[in-house]
């Protein structure tokens, strides 16, 4: 067993370093603590328990730590600036028809109306949230344009 376990700890190394995506380092983990277990003469069954278990706690435990700084996919873009702006509609909003364009800051962005309500091109709005490359927004003074604790 000794000889299983010590393959079964390169293949899982090898997959790691051809993968670099923190898929098989947790059960090369498990695989070395069960070299290890057969090295103190452990039953099989005892050795593939210890593996499993070293695996799961090693995946459980390591894992989202990792993950934070290994996989870190959020790019700042500074595109939250432009939340409680205010913009021009330069094409005017419609949400059944998907159409609408504002522009803020210079930026054309495409633009949804937080209501159902059309907005007419010319209109001031204000930015209410971004989601993907769409920017939702309400005339600019109406009550959802004004944050809490202002007049």
């Amino acid at each position: 067993m000794s000889l299983f376990w010590l393959a079964a700890l390169v293949l899982f190394g090898l997959a790691e370093a051809v993968t670099v995506g923190l898929t098989s380092i947790w059960f090369a983990a498990g695989a070395l603590a069960a070299l290890l277990a057969t090295a103190l003469n452990a039953s099989v069954l005892i050795q593939i328990v210890v593996f499993l278990a070293v695996s799961f706690v090693a995946l459980l435990l390591v894992r989202p730590l990792a993950q934070r700084f290994i996989n870190d996919r959020h790019v700042a873009t500074n595109a939250d600036r432009v939340i409680g702006q205010e913009g021009v509609v330069t094409e005017a909003i419609d949400n059944l028809s998907a159409r609408g364009q504002v522009n803020v800051s210079g930026a054309l962005w495409t633009a949804r109306s937080q209501g159902d309500a059309p907005i007419p091109k010319g209109a001031v709005v204000r930015v209410l949230r971004i989601e993907g490359v769409k920017l939702y927004v309400v005339p600019a003074g109406s009550p959802a344009s004004v944050p809490d604790g202002e007049p």
